[in-house]
């Protein structure tokens, strides 16, 4: 058996985009877990069978819409505070680029995000903690390498 080329937890990286001039991502730091949700809005329709109508129907589905959204939770970190800050406090969407780098190439998305919630949170005896939610704002373009 083939053991799978797979990428560790620091090749899945989310980038937060400048806004003005050549857009320069990074990724912010703290980040303990992180992922990201490709979904699809579909329609359905009956579709008889025009043979025999007594068989069952069946379903055909189309898509109305796609969307993506990515979260992310970990510790606070000072450097990166005004980033989400900024982020979460514009009206405007923000220019993101996820990437899953492998060794044998790399999975790219980019295009704009509206980050839609940031909680920000604490325990005794903890460190602040940051979770985030992120949703598009148009279509993800993907570029593979692979």
């Amino acid at each position: 058996m083939a053991t799978p080329i797979t990428a560790r937890f620091g090749k899945f990286r989310v980038l937060l985009g400048s806004g003005s001039g050549p857009i320069v991502y990074a990724a912010p730091c703290g980040f303990t877990s992180k992922s990201l949700s490709l979904t699809k809005s579909l329609s359905e329709v009956s579709l008889p069978d025009c043979d025999d109508p007594d068989l069952p129907i069946v379903l055909g589905r189309d898509v109305e819409s796609i969307s993506a959204s990515v979260s992310g939770e970990g510790v606070l970190a000072a450097a990166a505070v005004t980033t989400w800050l900024d982020a979460y406090e514009s009206t405007e969407s923000v220019p993101v680029k996820i990437e899953i780098e492998f060794s044998t190439g790399t999975v790219t998305w980019t295009g704009s995000m509206h980050v839609e919630s940031l909680e920000l949170g604490a325990e005794q005896g903890g460190r602040v903690t940051l979770n985030v939610s992120m949703q598009s704002d148009g279509a993800l373009v993907r570029t593979d390498t692979l």
